[in-house]
């Protein structure tokens, strides 16, 4: 093998990969989640030290697949995992040894309550933005769960 041949396929290599790299960013605006053909987004995650991978969802915002991904890391590598939302990590629950079975239930829980309350605000300010252009959505905690309310 020639000098030559490994330096100048090297920097080649780089140069290609932060090519693909930006251009995943451009698609993907957050880590550990994917847009399918038609427009769903969808979560999962390998599991640490195997090669099974974690099915988290899929989900109508791509803010909700994210949601279910940041939790679902936070409960397989703990407080120092990279997340997307580190801010709205709720650490209620003990981390020791959590099943891939129990870390997808509370994925997919998170997820869903985020996809639904996504979905509700945006339809919501479509609508309204023709017959109220003034009125202004707070963000909801979405830590907590929803209030029951008394009208059904």
């Amino acid at each position: 093998m020639m000098e030559g041949d490994c330096c100048s396929t090297s920097s080649s290599t780089s140069g290609e990969k932060r090519k693909v790299k930006r251009q995943q960013q451009k698609e993907k605006p957050f880590r550990g989640i994917r847009m399918r053909k038609w427009g769903k987004w969808v979560a999962e995650i390998r599991e640490p030290n195997k090669r099974s991978r974690i099915w988290l969802g899929s989900y109508t915002t791509p803010i909700a697949a994210a949601r279910a991904y940041d939790t679902a890391v936070f409960y397989l590598r703990g407080p120092s995992a990279r997340l997307n939302f580190p801010d709205l990590i709720l650490q209620e629950d003990d981390l020791r040894d959590i099943s891939a079975a129990s870390i997808r239930k509370k994925a997919t829980e998170v997820g869903a309550k985020v996809d639904a309350l996504q979905t509700s605000v945006h339809h919501q300010a479509s609508s309204s933005e023709s017959s109220n252009p003034g009125r202004v959505f707070s963000k909801p905690d979405l830590n907590k769960y929803p209030e029951s309310s008394d009208e059904d």
